[in-house]
This record gives structure tokens, C-alpha cells and sequence, in this order.
């Protein structure tokens, strides 16, 4: 019966409960629209550096993440490599040899990370293949051909089948240079990775600097699930002898890891500022509501309806036209960021600001089903909380002093 009275006395005044239901239900919609789009830029940024840049697993001789020593290299790693792909669900593993040095063309120089690289084995453990724009991914050039990503080409002015020049350090720390022609360029999106990261073939490194054939500076693991990541690793240490330093993508780039954990607390706090603004208006009209009805509720607590029930039915009210708002912005928020997971959020005005952090211009969105259930909870935690005042207010109305108000 509580109910059916609070539901009732909420449309006693239709115009204004239905202009603060609308702002719920807009505030509400935002937060869970902005929730899901934030989500799935962050979920982007992360596949992409796992999928292009990192890969899920890498290994390295110890210390030489610090050092980047060329001599610091895994003697048999090309053992390691046969054994990995024989791990349940490792889809990949690619020997890389990694060398930061010096690319020129005939205009101008730049300091890059030049892989090494066995292109077939490559493209199962990243998708670089995937994003040649222009010529092919080590096709088309017989003798030494390279991979450079679309900013490095407009920096060294260079197109396909361009001349630049590797300089670089062999085993025995002498100064070596390489003349490669350019076989293909790729673009990430990210232009600070574009400009840095040059793909060479590893034989072709290999025979300029010396470098052992079954050796490598690191290798790539890819594997089929993300879920599967904390096992794998465990086998693959145990694979190693815990001889050589293993690590996930969380790992070798731990502000990844925290972007998705930081994007998740802002959104709450951005939820929660949200209804902090909403929870002003409710008060303001739950306290229209009871000095309007000041001789009513006078009258149900002389003809016996008790305090306790009287707080009760002014919360219930209070819960109902949040929840009313709540339930009605989550749906619309909801289907909104269902129909942006097909159909992507276009900022191509801004892609170049976009790039230069690495995030894609075509964002999806993602729902988070968990976010959608504590916004829910959060609504009728903020109906509460509107309705104390207002029923303590109620509460202090003598009954007798309220039924002679006319």
C-alpha cells in the first residue's frame, strides 16, 4: 500500500516530476554514454599496443631492457622459440633482434629502433603486416628491404623503393653502415611509434653486424586469450628456467595496465558528480513536496499512520522518481552504447592531436555491464539520501499545528 500512495503522490504534480525525471534521466544517460566511450578508447589504445607494438609476452636476457647492450642477447634462442609454440594456446613466437640506431636518407637522419625480424613469424605475433599503406610488407625488393612507418617516410622524405642508409654497432663494437631500399610503409595511427620503428629481414642484420643465427634481443609471444595470459607466462618461465626475464604486456607497459583501472575510477567519479548535481534538484522538490502536503501528512499522523512510516513513504517517493530517471537514462545510455559497438564515434577532426597519443579517430564504444548495475545502486543510494531532509523536515510538523494550516 506504501508503494501504490508514493507512486501516486509522485504524479500529483506531473509537470515536476516529470522535469527533474528528465534530468536524471539525462544526466544518467551521459554518464553511462561517456563510460563506454572512454572505456572502448582505452580498450583500443591497449589492442593496439598489444597487437602492434608489444605483443602479449616478451622475453629478454636480463638487464637488457635497461642497457639495450647489443652483446646482451638469448644464445639459444631459437630452441626457446620451437619449444613456446608448443604451449596450449600460444598462437605466436617471433625471434626479433633489436637495435637502436640510425636511419638516413639523402636530406636527413633520424634515431630509430630497428627489428630485426623473421617477417613470416612476424605476422603472427603482430599485425604490422596488416598496415603497409603504401608498397608491400617485404615484397617487391630483393636485397635488403625495409619496413618504415608513414611519419618516418615524411620526415626522411623517402617513398617506396627509396634508398636509406642502418648505421649501426656489430659484435665487436665497430661502426657499420647498410644501404636498404624502402618495400614498404605502414601506418599505426600512432605517429610517436610510426617515426621510431623501422623492420628489417634478421638474415640481412644479421650478416652486417655478425650477429649469431640462432640468437635474438627478445621474443615475441602472441597468444589466443587474454584470460590464458597469467598461465602461459607461469609455462614459459618454467620453460626458460626463470633464466631470462619474461613479461606481459602489463609488465613492459604498466601505464597501459593503469590506464584501464585509472578510466574506470574517473568515470565513477565523473557518475558521481553527476548525481551530487541531481541530488540538489530532488531535495529542492522532495521539500516542495512536504510543505505542500504539511496539513496531509498532519492528518495521516493524527489519524495514526506512525513516523516511521511517514519517513517511509517519502523515501519511497524520493527512490521511485530517481529510480524512475535512473532506470529510464541507464536503458537509453545502454542502447546508445550497444549501437556504438558497430557503429564507431568518428573524431577525425582531431585524429592528428589523436595520434600524436596513439588513440584511434574511429572510437567504439563499450558497455560494461557491471557499470550499469552501481550506476543503478548509486541512483537509489542518491534517492535515499534526497529524501532524509525532507522527511525530517515532515517529521517535526506537529500534527495538530499542521491540520489547522489552511
Amino acid at each position: 500500500m506504501l508503494f501504490s500512495i508514493s507512486w501516486r503522490n509522485i504524479w500529483r504534480n506531473k509537470v515536476r516530476s516529470l522535469v527533474i525525471i528528465f534530468s536524471i534521466t539525462l544526466g544518467i544517460f551521459a554518464g553511462v554514454i561517456s563510460s563506454a566511450f572512454f572505456k572502448g578508447m582505452a580498450i583500443q589504445r591497449i589492442q593496439k599496443v598489444i597487437k602492434t607494438e608489444l605483443s602479449y609476452i616478451q622475453i629478454h636476457n636480463p638487464g637488457f631492457e635497461q642497457t639495450s647492450d647489443f652483446t646482451n642477447f638469448i644464445i639459444n634462442a631459437e630452441g626457446i622459440t620451437q619449444s613456446i609454440r608448443k604451449i596450449p594456446n600460444v598462437t605466436g613466437a617471433s625471434r626479433r633482434m633489436s637495435i637502436q640506431s640510425m636511419a638516413a636518407s639523402a636530406e636527413t637522419a633520424s634515431g630509430v629502433l630497428i627489428s630485426g625480424v623473421f617477417p613470416e613469424e612476424e605476422k603472427q605475433v603482430t599485425n604490422i603486416s596488416t598496415k603497409i599503406i603504401d608498397g608491400k610488407y617485404f615484397e617487391g625488393i630483393k636485397r635488403n628491404p625495409v619496413v618504415i612507418g608513414k611519419k618516418l617516410a615524411e620526415k626522411l622524405n623517402v617513398k617506396v623503393r627509396s634508398k636509406i642508409v642502418i648505421t649501426i654497432q656489430d659484435l665487436d663494437n665497430n661502426i657499420t653502415s647498410g644501404a636498404f631500399r624502402v618495400a614498404g610503409i605502414y601506418s599505426t595511427d600512432n605517429n610517436m611509434f610510426d617515426e621510431a620503428n623501422i623492420y628489417v629481414r634478421f638474415s640481412d642484420i644479421q650478416k652486417l653486424t655478425g650477429f649469431p643465427i640462432n640468437g635474438a634481443h627478445e621474443i615475441a609471444i602472441n597468444i589466443s586469450d587474454n584470460k590464458e595470459l597469467p598461465i602461459i607466462l607461469d609455462k614459459v618461465k618454467d620453460l626458460t628456467n626463470n633464466n631470462l626475464d619474461v613479461k606481459s604486456w602489463k609488465e613492459l607497459s604498466p601505464e597501459m595496465n593503469y590506464l584501464t583501472e585509472a578510466m574506470d575510477m574517473y568515470m565513477y567519479i565523473f557518475i558521481v558528480i553527476i548525481l551530487l548535481a541531481l541530488l540538489f534538484g530532488i531535495i529542492n522538490t522532495m521539500l516542495m513536496v512536504v510543505m505542500e502536503r504539511t496539513k496531509e501528512i498532519g492528518m495521516l499522523m493524527a489519524i495514526g499512520m506512525n513516523k516511521t512510516k511517514v519517513f517511509g513513504m517519502i523515501v519511497l517517493e524520493s527512490v521511485l522518481l530517481s529510480l524512475t530517471g535512473g532506470v529510464i537514462g541507464v536503458v537509453i545510455g545502454a542502447i546508445s552504447a550497444k549501437y556504438g559497438e558497430t557503429h564507431p564515434i568518428d573524431l577525425s577532426m582531431w585524429a592528428q592531436g589523436y595520434q600524436q597519443l596513439g588513440y584511434d579517430a574511429f572510437v567504439y564504444t563499450v558497455l560494461d555491464p557491471e557499470m550499469l548495475v552501481n550506476i543503478t545502486i548509486l541512483v537509489i543510494i542518491t534517492g535515499v539520501i534526497a529524501a532524509i531532509y525532507p522527511a525530517y523536515k515532515a517529521l517535526r510538523n506537529d500534527p495538530a499545528d499542521a491540520l489547522r494550516i489552511e
